[in-house]
């Protein structure tokens, strides 16, 4: 293949199919873009402002929120910029770089959850020895090693992906991933399957299994104590358990509709990335601001200190 052809621009025929609703879909990306976005800024603010929330609970909620931020961003501004040209296209470059990100956001989010799951079962199996296990350094280290970790794997099958020949650059989706640029290869690979196989072993299955094992030893706990310890254990699992759930579930779909791209309506393919892209970072901090009082007192006080400087 030529270099012409390989540097030619990969177009996303899907936007000339939305019609009159390019505008409607705009406005709606924009508000859940810009909202999830305020929110998880406010989250992240007032718990770096807030010293009484520097606690291992509230750093990873704060990593949580901005993985949401990336993901949300790597994807959202690139949709709303090609619902509104003329010519929906990015290069191969920009394409890859969307898959890096994508990849990232997928798997540390996942990966927080996971490391969240455990501080709720050292929090509520091990409480006398929470402090001693869930210290600041090492809450600091675990994430530094999800993102090292992350990173790698990401860029591996970055570097794996941009080895292929493109035959093709039409593309029947809203963004790029790594199932795009494969299916516009002039040969398929088993190399990049098998390694993208294994990225979603390492970066999905592997932490939803972790998440799975630390609940089942919280539940055996759980049991043997009073009515008044499972309520407050309930309580406080609650937001990680619907955050992981509508997480987990927004994967599913995103998955199966890989699967049956070819076979879905328009509608679908929006729903599918709405869900998987903007939903949850914009509920994610909403179901902890809701469930966890520290957070709705943290947000009060830091929001009358700014009225009140004003």
């Amino acid at each position: 293949m030529n270099s012409s052809v390989s540097a030619a621009p990969i177009i996303f025929t899907i936007y000339s199919s939305f019609g009159l609703y390019n505008f409607a879909l705009v406005v709606c990306i924009c508000v859940l873009y810009v909202s999830g976005l305020c929110i998880n800024l406010v989250l992240i603010l007032v718990v770096c402002v807030e010293s009484r929330l520097h606690r291992p609970m509230y750093v990873l909620l704060v990593n949580l929120a901005v993985s949401g931020v990336m993901g949300s961003s790597s994807v959202c501004p690139t949709i709303i910029k090609h619902l509104v040209a003329n010519r929906p296209e990015t290069s191969l470059a920009g394409c890859l770089t969307q898959v890096f990100f994508i990849n990232m956001y997928s798997g540390c989010i996942f990966s927080i959850l996971a490391l969240m799951a455990y501080d709720r079962y050292v929090s509520i199996c091990k409480p006398l020895l929470y402090h001693s296990i869930m210290t600041q350094a090492r809450v600091r280290l675990m994430l530094l090693l999800v993102y090292v970790v992350l990173s790698f794997l990401s860029a591996v099958q970055v570097y794996l992906t941009s080895t292929l020949r493109l035959c093709t650059h039409t593309v029947d989706k809203l963004a790029c991933d790594s199932n795009v640029i494969a299916n516009l290869s002039c040969k398929k690979t088993h190399v990049v399957s098998v390694y993208g196989l294994c990225c979603v072993v390492c970066l999905m299955l592997l932490p939803c299994v972790l998440v799975l094992l630390s609940y089942v030893h919280i539940f055996m706990v759980v049991c043997k104590t009073s009515r008044v310890s499972q309520m407050k254990a309930l309580q406080t699992c609650t937001p990680h358990l619907v955050t992981f759930l509508n997480f987990s579930m927004a994967t599913f779909f995103g998955v199966l509709y890989n699967r049956v791209n070819n076979q879905v309506p328009k509608a679908v393919t929006v729903f599918t990335y709405i869900n998987f892209f903007v939903v949850p970072p914009l509920l994610h901090p909403i179901i902890y601001g809701i469930k966890m009082q520290e957070i709705q007192q943290s947000i009060n006080r830091v929001m009358k200190g700014r009225v009140v400087q004003l």
